[in-house]
């Protein structure tokens, strides 16, 4: 189970921080990440952090977003700074059983029921 929090309204050049806790699976060596969506539009990666710490982010979050990870609480946390109107969108938070991570959103296994974001 996904469980996202910190999603809310902020307005252009603010910052939010979005958390996920992934529960029922002990295993820490797996992909985390997050995608979001816009009204319209298909889901798409933001950014993603491997069984191996390997990061990569979508060019729209480069430099703007963080994203980071504990293993410990298997949970995973997306720092987002400098927030565009275009970044206003459905959160989600997604877990793939691999080390690897994928950019397709269908590749992953588990969701979070997502957390909106909305930048005026």
């Amino acid at each position: 189970q996904l469980v996202e929090s910190g999603g809310g309204l902020v307005q252009a050049g603010g910052s939010l921080r979005l958390s996920c806790a992934f529960s029922g699976y002990t295993y820490s060596g797996h992909c985390m990440g997050w995608f979001r969506q816009a009204p319209g539009k298909e889901r798409e990666r933001v950014a993603t952090y491997g069984g191996y710490g390997r990061i990569n982010y979508a060019d729209s979050a480069k430099g703007r977003f963080t994203i980071t990870r504990d293993k410990d609480k298997n949970a995973v946390y997306l720092q987002m700074d400098s927030l565009k109107i275009s970044d206003t969108g459905t959160y989600y938070c997604a877990v793939r059983l691999n080390s690897g991570c994928p950019i397709r959103p269908e590749d992953f296994t588990y969701w979070g029921q997502g957390t909106q974001v909305t930048v005026s």
